[in-house]
């Protein structure tokens, strides 16, 4: 299945409640795949947060940055429970829009 992404936020996860990430990209799909076959060096690749677990779509690039800006600044429980709410089970996203379960 393939899904036009614009601005995005979004969260992933190594499991549920382990480490999470959270970024911003205006092409989610092109990102997660990044993320997820090692081609962005950094945090995620040396921590293994490659589950996508939420996401929110934005009308701009400057309101998708300043969500995250936000949610990076929040507690740890804030963002679980963000996950929570609207992904009780943890699943993987990314499976939803056609890239292979991890």
């Amino acid at each position: 299945m393939h899904r036009d992404f614009g601005p995005t936020t979004y969260l992933l996860a190594s499991q549920r409640n382990g480490t999470l990430y959270v970024g911003v990209t205006s092409n989610l799909l092109t990102r997660i795949h990044k993320h997820r076959f090692g081609l962005l060096p950094g945090f995620t690749r040396d921590y293994g947060v490659e589950l996508l677990v939420w996401f929110e779509q934005h009308a701009t690039m400057e309101a998708a940055i300043g969500r995250e800006k936000r949610i990076k600044k929040w507690n740890r429980a804030w963002k679980l429970e963000l996950i929570d709410a609207s992904n009780p089970e943890w699943r993987d996203l990314a499976e939803d829009f056609g890239l292979g379960s991890l």
